[in-house]
């Protein structure tokens, strides 16, 4: 069963998802191909005669704003076909590059009926330089996919077969938008911008084969800094009167760059995260080198109606920009990545965020993921899977370089709650060494192996207390809470999973209310540093969000969630 949000109801399926995708590499070349496309699943791998009918891209035939609501099983083939007719006014010469936000899980992509290329990784971007296979006049693009789901090693996040409580329906195929565009042979392929905030400066690389390039910051429209930058070469660029990024002020600097015919468009926030103390000598998360509460809440980013993908940027927005209206200053972003728009929208709203890492590994043994949701205890890492290590760091390490110069992302969290964790100590140094600018979260809940910069704990079952060992680590409670109320009307089936349950809305504030008073709000001069609260909406069983799967019903008086939410401070005046 699924409940349309308002923004599936508006959906025109030519029209889908049109805003630009990658918003810190901003070309004026732009086609979006999302809408509708040809589809068909089969049994093995060759390409079908026929195709079974329409699908509306970027979303996964699972999803109801596909059209389709079939499921792609292990061993199966999706096929994807469309039409590709570059448009008056793209372009000539230079290279055209035809890009993927996200295709789960193995992909094979051709043009004209010659491969392009594949990719393996359901969850992040790729793409390919098709110049050498374009035709003139109509051209045929064709994508195969396989998706293994949960019988496979590789990331796979929340999905299973075999869904319920915690684990949900699976989706497959193109999830994140298909675009091309036009280069010169010569273009910046990335750029790094990395803010320096103690030194006011931001240090600027400029990816490309070869050459020198013009880098102009701007502060509101006016011109604060210039440089030239030669290719591949970090370069620091002073900025006067540096305005530093927080979520009660999220100013963000545009950043222009030219290199030959190339002129792209970015922006960078100024801030800096870290570790250290407070004047009593407590640790706690610092934000722009100050003591900094992070009130936060776990958002797991799936749709009633698209699964994986949100039905519009408005969605996307509705869900960062209502939370922040409740108080959080915080989204854990759990076990999934999202497109580049939705972080844009963090840094330019002043939300920050913590990225989890996607899990990966075979079938989880419940004494390593369940029992210590009741009985809290460590295992040793002989106790986890060694099959998906190589391809999870692999992942581990696009991630953190896909990500890089999102302004809001504050923590990255490699493993949650035992899900394919191994070597956790080791993969945060790992983490650490990629990115020195963030702080680490190495094991979110169980098996803690005394690494990373915060002391993780989830609590849902029993009362929160402070540990009474102290630890050099900060401590956050990065999931907790997780009470339920159905709202009938809005749910996804007749299913009520939630750690608390409750009847009555008024009896769901009361306990929320009583929940933070009595146990959290104390726990903050003692050392309590960030807390995640479960959550953000109802997931399929999951009735525990403040806001229902199709976002329609805010749970609890604004007011009510905002007035806790203010007492979630170090501000002790409050």
């Amino acid at each position: 069963m699924s409940t349309l949000t308002r923004w599936g109801r508006d959906l025109d399926p030519d029209a889908v998802l049109p805003e630009y995708p990658r918003p810190q590499l901003v070309r004026d070349s732009y086609l979006n191909l999302n809408g509708r496309w040809e589809y068909a699943i089969t049994g093995d791998g060759e390409e079908p005669v026929t195709y079974d009918g329409p699908i509306v891209v970027p979303f996964s035939p699972e999803s109801a704003l596909s059209g389709v609501d079939r499921r792609l099983m292990p061993g199966q083939t999706l096929w994807y076909r469309r039409g590709l007719t570059l448009p008056d006014g793209f372009g000539t010469g230079g290279r055209v590059l035809l890009h993927f936000g996200a295709v789960d899980q193995t992909c094979r992509v051709l043009l004209n009926g010659v491969e392009a290329g594949r990719h393996t990784g359901g969850y992040l971007p790729f793409g390919f330089d098709v110049t050498d296979l374009l035709r003139d006049g109509e051209n045929v693009l064709t994508v195969a996919v396989r998706d293994d789901t949960d019988t496979g090693q590789h990331a796979r996040g929340k999905q299973k077969l075999e869904r319920g409580g915690i684990w949900y329906t699976p989706q497959s195929g193109i999830w994140q938008t298909v675009w091309a565009e036009r280069v010169p042979a010569t273009h910046v392929e990335r750029l790094t911008l990395t803010p320096h905030l103690d030194e006011s400066c931001v240090e600027v690389t400029v990816h490309a084969a070869e050459g020198e390039a013009d880098v102009e910051i701007l502060a509101a429209g006016t011109v604060v800094a210039r440089a030239t930058v030669p290719a591949g070469r970090p370069v620091r660029v002073p900025i006067p009167d540096v305005r530093p990024w927080s979520p009660e002020d999220p100013f963000l600097y545009d950043v222009t760059v030219e290199l030959g015919a190339d002129r792209v468009r970015s922006y960078v926030g100024m801030r800096s995260y870290g570790v250290g103390t407070d004047a009593d000598g407590v640790p706690r998360l610092l934000l722009n080198g100050r003591p900094y509460f992070h009130a936060g809440i776990l958002d797991q980013g799936y749709w009633s109606d698209g699964m994986y993908t949100a039905p519009s940027d408005e969605a996307m927005i509705h869900d960062i920009a209502t939370m922040k209206r409740l108080g959080f200053t915080m989204l854990r972003k759990h076990i999934k990545i999202e497109p580049l728009r939705w972080y844009h929208h963090c840094d330019r709203l002043g939300m920050i965020v913590w990225q989890d890492m996607v899990n990966a590994g075979g079938r989880y043994h419940p004494l390593v993921v369940t029992a210590p949701a009741v009985v809290p205890f460590h295992l040793p890492d002989r106790f986890f899977g060694r099959a998906h290590r190589e391809r999870f760091l692999a992942e581990l390490r696009e991630t953190v370089e896909h990500l890089r110069n999102v302004v809001s992302i504050a923590v990255w969290v490699p493993f949650n709650e035992g899900w394919g964790q191994f070597d956790a100590a080791r993969v945060a140094a790992e983490v650490a060494r990629l990115d020195p600018t963030r702080t680490v979260d190495h094991a979110s809940g169980w098996h803690d192996q005394g690494a990373g910069d915060l002391r993780s704990l989830h609590v849902y079952f029993r009362r929160f207390r402070v540990p009474r060992r102290r630890d050099r680590r900060v401590l956050v409670l990065s999931e907790y809470g997780g009470y339920g109320l159905r709202v009938d009307g809005h749910t996804f089936n007749d299913r009520n999973f939630g750690y608390r349950r409750y009847d009555t809305p008024d009896r769901l504030g009361a306990a929320f209310a009583r929940l933070h008073a009595e146990q959290i709000v104390p726990a903050i001069p003692r050392g309590l540093s960030a807390t995640v609260y479960t959550q953000l909406s109802d997931v399929e069983d999951e009735l525990n969000g403040l806001l229902t799967y199709d976002r329609e019903v805010l749970k609890l008086p604004e007011d009510l969630v905002r007035a806790v939410n203010l007492r979630l401070t170090l501000d002790r005046t409050r």
